[in-house]
């Protein structure tokens, strides 16, 4: 029966040149090292990673090499030299790997403290963060809470919805004559005659508006309302022409009125062109002369065309009374075979108000200034002017 040998470092080690092979093996044990005994569980010294043994076999080996080269450098200097000189290698050899191989444990010593407060720091910062989560947890709950506190003691319920007050009925229009009759019964005076004015005035005027839908409303008879409010709503241009049939307007009492309502829009900086028409040169008179005059003081625009003495493709159009507001809207009165006005019109088709204006301004370019026409008169009264009076 045999028993097992436990091995014995320093009985059975053997010669220098035999360190580190397998069947002697090299003790790296911290109690060979001289390294203290450290517990398991606690920070593991580092041993010294060169041991005695090889160090001493390294200046072993140093001081052999010495000797050698001594021996055969310098023969002559005797043993007892080249064993000293050889010693003295081997010491430095030795002396050299513990100064330069032997860790700093100094160093090693301000590592561990610096990994050990490292952890001690992430381990309070761990700490803190976690009772971060706990508190932001606590405040968030207790929001909650004092909300639904909120809505369930302090806020009030909602009071039932009231009803809603019943819209007005609605009145239905089917006619004009419907919508006059609820104007005069809103408007109603209280006479009965007064009433039924009301009630045709308001069917009169808002049957003009009804028509104005399609661009067009006409009237019998001259209409000098729409000419004085057309008149106050222009803001662009007012050209107007006139026949020889106005000649007894301008000293009536509605021209009065529309000069004034025009020298008004010409303060506005409203334009306002006149083109008076004539049938015949026998119309060239002071009197004439002195209405253009009258116009021109007020900074009427004005001029005079003679139809006879205009060119052929002129004289094929109309010659009727229109004048045209913002280039927009044409205001028309047409006349009778007696020239008695019997219809005003009012046209905002744009083709028509178009060759409405083709038409001003080539009669318009045709005419005659005030000076010329001051001139013409002149030659007129002493009859130096040419003219065919037939």
């Amino acid at each position: 029966m045999s028993t097992a040998q436990t091995p014995q470092p320093d009985a059975t080690a053997g010669p220098p040149g035999a360190a580190g092979t397998p069947e002697h093996p090299v003790d790296r044990t911290p109690e060979a090292s001289g390294a203290p005994d450290t517990p398991a569980a606690g920070p593991v010294e580092h041993a010294d990673p060169v041991p005695w043994r090889r160090r001493l076999l390294v200046g072993l080996v140093a001081g052999l090499l010495a000797w050698g080269l001594a021996a055969l450098l310098s023969p002559e200097d005797g043993a007892a030299r080249q064993l000293g000189a050889a010693a003295l290698v081997a010491v430095a050899a030795v002396a050299v790997q513990h100064l330069v191989l032997v860790p700093d444990r100094a160093a090693e010593e301000r590592a561990r403290r610096a990994e050990s407060l490292l952890a001690e720091t992430a381990a309070t910062v761990r700490g803190g963060l976690r009772r971060y989560d706990e508190l932001q947890h606590g405040l968030t709950r207790h929001t909650e809470d004092m909300k639904q506190l909120v809505e369930t003691r302090l806020v009030p319920p909602p009071r039932p919805a009231e009803p809603e007050p019943p819209a007005p009925p609605l009145v239905r229009i089917e006619s004009v004559s419907d919508l006059a009759a609820n104007f005069a019964e809103v408007l109603s005076p209280g006479l009965p005659i007064l009433s039924t004015f009301v009630r045709l005035e308001m069917q009169r005027v808002i049957g003009h508006l009804s028509d104005l839908t399609t661009l067009t409303a006409e009237c019998p008879g001259e209409n000098h309302d729409w000419m004085l409010t057309l008149t106050r709503a222009a803001d662009k241009s007012i050209c107007a022409t006139s026949t020889s049939v106005d000649r007894t307007f301008w000293n009536s009492e509605p021209a009065s009125r529309y000069l004034h309502a025009q020298a008004e829009a010409i303060e506005q900086g409203v334009p306002v062109r006149r083109l008076f028409l004539l049938e015949s040169a026998r119309e060239l008179d002071d009197r004439l002369l002195r209405l253009c005059e009258e116009q021109q003081v007020l900074h009427i625009e004005v001029r005079v065309a003679v139809l006879p003495e205009l060119p052929p493709h002129l004289l094929r159009g109309t010659t009727n009374d229109f004048i045209v507001y913002d280039e927009a809207v044409s205001f028309e009165i047409d006349q009778d075979l007696r020239d008695v006005n019997i219809r005003t019109r009012l046209i905002a088709r744009q083709d028509h108000v178009h060759d409405r204006m083709k038409r001003f301004r080539e009669l318009w370019e045709a005419g005659m200034s005030l000076r010329e026409l001051e001139v013409r008169v002149d030659d007129e009264e002493d009859g130096t002017w040419m003219v065919d009076r037939g």
